[in-house]
């Protein structure tokens, strides 16, 4: 991942050019770091309209995790449970998201990227609409679990299509121009959903996912393209599932990059999970404050997403990563000192935050284009194995806050110590890969 000396293709390029199919490039060898379809494959137009509509499909699942993060504590009241019961309904989706890609990324590998879309959309939109009429927290927390995992085609299917599109370089700078879209929406949904608060009951926003269903829906009819052919597809059955995913599990830079994108998801949703309760209990700001504030994460990883572009110019995805997760780690760090002794206030929270996020927005494109290299073949079981991961990990960091106290000492320790795992986990990820090179 440093320097140039994965820089290896060890076959040529097909293209599909079939009548009404988007340009896909596939590969019988394995392509490295660097190696990339030329984006002339791809018109400009066609272009903007992947972004856009990838970006809208996969935004469904974390406006579904986030957008009721700021009517958390009237919920919390309404069914006089403690607030560890209501973070576990954000538990439950993210722990949807995680399982639903498990079965979901396969599944577009051997019936195509387009149908698993419209039938997890389907399911997303039914357990939206029942949300509304939940009368228990157990009733809230299944129907949640049901949401994710419908949600969970969307994303998994969109960095399937990357993949099915692009490598290495060209697919960071793909998922760079996609976070424009997707990666705001963990940090745009709790602004829209404190906006919401003043306008409707907290059940109205149910309403409003089901209304972003039926759009996704709509757009994986219409507006999806597929691109993966027939012929490149693999054969039904739960065996083939199985050694796709044994395969993938056996490859230990895979699975290292797979650890680290799902400790990367921790640094951000332990912010996202207990920032609800930290910016409006701990430091009193109203709901609608409480949005603007946490809307300023998102100028935050908008800017570090968009300077990833550029950065790829000079650097590999995997020296950017590396140098932005020992910015994070010391970011947490300052966070922690800032958080223990009670300095600054809000901006001693805020401020930090703001740092730890902009470097997150360097990592979120870098590590899936680096991960899904070399797995062509297999890309919706690739992409599976890191949404798990991420997903998994985001599910775990919900509850773990809530556990240590839903207060910023303990949002600021679980970013730091997941920032210091991560950095290990991809450098030794780095040492994997240079390892298997020197082998072949």
């Amino acid at each position: 991942m440093k320097g140039k000396s994965v820089e290896v293709a060890t076959s040529p390029l097909k293209v599909d050019s079939s009548p009404g199919a988007m340009p896909v490039a596939t590969e019988a060898g394995v392509f490295l770091p660097g190696n990339s379809v030329p984006d002339t494959q791809l018109s400009h137009w066609q272009r903007i309209r992947f972004v856009l509509v990838l970006g809208a499909l996969t935004a469904l699942g974390p406006f579904t995790v986030a957008l009721y993060l700021p009517a958390l504590p009237t919920i919390t009241d309404e069914f006089g449970v403690s607030e560890t019961a209501v973070q576990f309904t954000l538990a439950g989706t993210l722990a949807g998201l995680a399982f639903g890609q498990l079965v979901i990324g396969p599944l577009s590998d051997i019936y195509g990227r387009r149908s698993p879309i419209i039938a997890g959309t389907i399911l997303h939109i039914g357990a939206s609409s029942l949300c509304f009429f939940a009368n228990t927290m157990a009733m809230l927390g299944i129907l949640r679990l049901l949401q994710g995992f419908g949600a969970a085609a969307t994303g998994v299917v969109a960095l399937a299509v990357v993949r099915d599109l692009f490598r290495g370089h060209a697919a960071a700078v793909m998922i760079s121009h996609l976070m424009l879209v997707i990666g705001l929406a963990p940090i745009l949904a709790p602004s829209a959903g404190g906006f919401l608060m003043t306008l409707v009951p907290w059940r109205g926003m149910f309403i409003v996912l089901a209304a972003f269903g039926i759009v996704a829906l709509a757009l994986g009819v219409w507006a999806m393209p597929e691109t993966l052919p027939r012929d490149l597809r693999r054969p039904p059955g739960i065996r083939n599932v199985m050694r796709t995913y044994s395969t993938l599990i056996r490859d230990q830079a895979f699975m290292l990059l797979t650890v680290a994108g799902g400790l990367i998801r921790v640094v951000q949703w332990s912010y996202i999970a207990g920032s609800s309760f930290i910016v409006q209990i701990h430091f009193g700001l109203d709901g609608l404050a409480y949005g603007l504030a946490f809307g300023s994460g998102a100028v935050a990883l908008l800017i570090g997403s968009q300077a990833n572009i550029a950065l790829l110019t000079r650097w590999t995805p995997g020296q950017i990563s590396l140098s932005a997760l020992c910015v994070t780690t010391l970011g947490g760090i300052v966070l922690l000192a800032l958080a223990i002794t009670e300095t600054g206030g809000f901006l001693g929270f805020q401020i930090p935050v703001i740092a730890i996020l902009t470097a997150i927005g360097l990592v979120n494109p870098n590590v899936p284009a680096i991960a899904m290299t070399g797995h062509g073949e297999s890309a919706g079981g690739a992409a599976a194995l890191l949404g798990f991961g991420q997903f998994l990990a985001a599910a775990a960091a919900a509850p773990l806050v809530a556990v240590l106290g839903n207060d910023s000492v303990a949002v600021a320790a679980v970013m730091t110590l997941a920032s210091a795992a991560a950095f290990v986990s991809l450098q030794t990820a780095k040492r994997a890969s240079q390892r298997s090179i020197r082998r072949e």
